[in-house]
């Protein structure tokens, strides 16, 4: 079948990547239940209900006429409407939006709260442009998208490159040309006009309760661990933010120019200042915290030992030899704040060796669960205060750890929880196309 996948999208490696690490474990699932594989469901599974490319015209600051481009991919609604991010970054194509919008089917399958998978963005780049030129973007951006999403539909989101600055511009262009207060149609919004408290912080607070859970199984506590954590986003931020909360120390940070090593721990209040205030780089919190925090240009933040690794930048960071070294120094579990951070063989590695691996669309499933409660709160017209927030989402991600769990168990891969996500996530999505028909 993964043939078959790179014959009919060629020049996609990273979907064909997704595909091969989903497909090389259903053989358990699709043996005992000889029913989803006759339904040509694996092959269905593959191929978007839905592939929307356009293109995003828009002038920037000095009157010169920029052009990008824009994509959704609406994977798979069975189990309901299409749920995942935007994302802006020069990266962005449609194979990598694809990868995305495929793991999103299993990921948001696993949150059990009826969203099926889709993902899009653009290969704007918001880095350096001014509010003004992000704002023309935006709503050039939603001119196009606004016919294809809404709440019954398609509910996008953010994820790199779209914050709620992003998120603000897009919903009141829809807003504009729909006539209609939808606050549905978006999550990631403001709280004062139909955000979800907890929204900003829930993939990495949702990935930080996951490793928890995973160190819980193996007869171990979190507080005291040591972690090292990478990037220097809204996913690396709230990781740290939750493992400081729970009694653990993250030791660092990192960004395209290198990584921070703190020896003190990271102080989450300068991070915050340096990332979400002055837009600086990591190089900046190093240079302002003092001896204790040692900054290294180019370097791997996986040379850093630690108890527990936390990959919360972007795919495929953390490489075969980055997982050794890791190894090496002691780890005990990794869980994937980013999507699809850990290539296969270092996947493989960790799982020889031992170590706990939490993949991401399981561990960081805790964003779109809490995008999915946004859509609930938004269908009530009601406003949930923090702690409910949080409480549910450590009810979603206790859940998916043990699904994964018990599933992996249940098909004879004990402790392997790539297997045991990709199979539950794959039950419940297959289970709901057989029962509609081929469609």
């Amino acid at each position: 079948m993964h043939a078959e996948v790179v014959r009919r999208s060629p020049a996609e490696p990273e979907f064909h990547q997704a595909a091969r690490e989903v497909l090389e474990t259903l053989a358990p699932v699709l043996a005992a239940r000889p029913e989803l594989a006759d339904a040509a469901l694996v092959e269905r599974l593959c191929e978007p209900e839905r592939q929307i490319l356009f293109r995003v015209p828009w002038q920037d600051d000095a009157g010169a006429v920029r052009v990008n481009r824009g994509f959704r991919v609406e994977f798979n609604s069975a189990l309901g409407p299409y749920k995942g991010g935007l994302r802006f970054h020069p990266s962005v194509n449609l194979g990598i939006v694809k990868f995305l919008g495929f793991e999103q089917i299993f990921k948001n399958a696993l949150t059990g709260l009826g969203i099926g998978g889709g993902k899009g963005g653009s290969d704007f780049d918001p880095r350096g442009r001014s509010d003004a030129e992000v704002m023309r973007f935006c709503q050039s951006f939603m001119t196009e998208l606004y016919r294809h999403i809404g709440d019954r539909t398609d509910v996008p989101a953010g994820d790199i490159g779209v914050g709620g600055r992003e998120i603000g511009y897009m919903f009141g262009q829809y807003r504009r040309i729909t006539n209609r207060w939808e606050a549905g149609v978006l999550t990631g919004k403001g709280p004062g006009w139909g955000g979800s408290a907890g929204r900003t912080e829930a993939t990495g607070y949702g990935n930080v309760l996951f490793a928890a859970e995973m160190l819980r199984r193996r007869g171990e506590d979190l507080p005291g661990q040591q972690a090292v954590v990478s990037g220097s986003g809204n996913v690396a931020i709230y990781t740290i933010e939750k493992l400081h909360a729970l009694g653990a120390r993250a030791l660092t940070v990192s960004d395209s120019g290198g990584y921070v090593r703190d020896e003190k721990g990271i102080d989450l209040e300068l991070l915050k200042q340096v990332k979400e205030v002055e837009r600086g780089r990591v190089q900046d919190y190093a240079q302002r915290r003092g001896s204790s925090a040692v900054f290294v240009p180019g370097g791997s933040v996986w040379e850093v030992p630690g108890d527990l690794a936390l990959p919360s930048a972007t795919q495929n960071e953390l490489d075969v030899v980055d997982a050794l070294n890791l190894i090496r120094g002691g780890v005990k579990a990794v869980s994937e704040g980013a999507n699809m951070p850990t290539t296969p063989q270092a996947v493989r590695t960790f799982q020889d060796a031992g170590v706990a691996f939490g993949p991401g669309k399981a561990a960081n499933a805790g964003g779109v669960a809490v995008s999915a409660l946004e859509m609930r709160q938004n269908s009530g017209r009601e406003a949930w205060p923090q702690d409910r927030v949080e409480a549910e989402l450590a009810t979603v991600m206790r859940d998916i750890h043990d699904t994964c769990y018990e599933t992996a168990e249940r098909y004879g891969v004990p402790g392997d929880y790539v297997a045991g996500a990709n199979i539950a996530g794959f039950e419940r999505v297959a289970d709901a196309m057989l029962a509609q028909g081929l469609v």
